[in-house]
């Protein structure tokens, strides 16, 4: 609640100075994304014809994102605000309060079937399950619910933008067999992984998606979010099931700390096989500045890290 109303305080003069905004009058559509995949998304339907702002940017972790007044400036003056949704962006609630914002809120989930989160599959209770939900907001790392991300984003801008809405659905059809080659070849690179050495460690618990599309097998000392960290207990657990389990490789994210990480991987005797993009693109040219870069990095970081090549 504090937070709130500190944000709200900070907002008073400047959100005065947007009051005579009007979307109509803009050129574009004004499209405020709660963090880089979405960004990318939208940037591929929309093109030309819409102007983005991004809350968390680059290597940026919603999880833990404070929000500042400006955030909620670009919120108020928004046509439309996309997100995630299933609780992933932990700041949004007391951002859209601050905002005063008009816009529809458009949680890009909509569609996907949720899978549990590994709170909910371990029978834990209390604020970790409160705090982030039931199920998993990672739905982004199967293709499969992107191109539902996608269609959501269509239908939002068709809503918002009826005069350019067939330029939305042409872009977002072009973009839509560009993500099926890029799902071909994930699929192509996890079948060339002999299933024995499928199970690999990173630093939360970001791909279950992509486990329960593509066959890898994730372990991970952090849950869903990375706002609270992993007890001694987890991190023994862990080690015990990664020795027994004889797992492949271990990878830091491009959005925590590595030194969880590497404390795991002394302790198993596991080179750290790179960095992996799980909740945030790249800066550009650091090699996952979009959405099917990421994909392309990490497949290939998968498979450099376990067959050498």
């Amino acid at each position: 609640m504090m937070k709130a109303l500190k944000l709200a305080a900070g907002l008073n003069v400047i959100l005065l100075l947007t009051a005579g905004y009007s979307p109509a009058s803009a050129e574009a559509l004004k499209v405020v994304s709660s963090f880089t995949v979405i960004s990318d998304f939208a940037k591929n339907v929309g093109g030309d014809k819409v102007s983005i702002t991004t809350l968390v940017g680059p290597d940026g972790d919603a999880h833990v994102y404070e929000p500042k007044p400006a955030d909620a400036v670009a919120v108020a003056g928004a046509d439309v605000v996309l997100v995630n949704g299933l609780h992933f962006e932990g700041f949004l609630p007391r951002l859209v309060e601050a905002s005063a914002t008009k816009a529809p809120i458009v949680e890009l989930t909509k569609g996907v079937e949720p899978i549990k989160s590994a709170e909910e599959d371990h029978g834990d209770s209390g604020a970790a399950k409160e705090e982030h939900g039931a199920y998993d907001p990672h739905a982004f790392q199967s293709i499969r619910n992107a191109k539902i991300y996608v269609q959501n984003i269509v239908d939002a801008f068709c809503t918002a933008d009826a005069t350019n809405c067939d330029s939305y659905k042409t872009n977002a059809a072009a973009y839509t067999k560009k993500l099926d080659a890029t799902e071909a070849e994930v699929k192509a690179a996890i079948a060339s992984i002999p299933e024995s050495k499928r199970l690999i460690i990173t630093s939360h618990d970001a791909f279950g998606y992509f486990q329960h599309e593509y066959g890898l097998k994730f372990l991970a000392p952090e849950g869903i979010s990375t706002d609270s960290e992993a007890s001694a207990a987890d991190i023994v657990a862990l080690i015990k099931q990664v020795k027994e389990d004889k797992a492949s490789a271990i990878f830091v994210e491009n959005i925590t700390n590595p030194r969880l990480i590497e404390q795991i991987a002394s302790e198993t005797k596991l080179n750290v096989g790179g960095t992996l993009f799980s909740d945030a693109l790249s800066k550009p040219d650091e090699g996952a500045a979009t959405y099917i870069d990421m994909m392309h990095h990490n497949i290939a970081t998968f498979k450099k890290a376990i067959l050498g090549s």
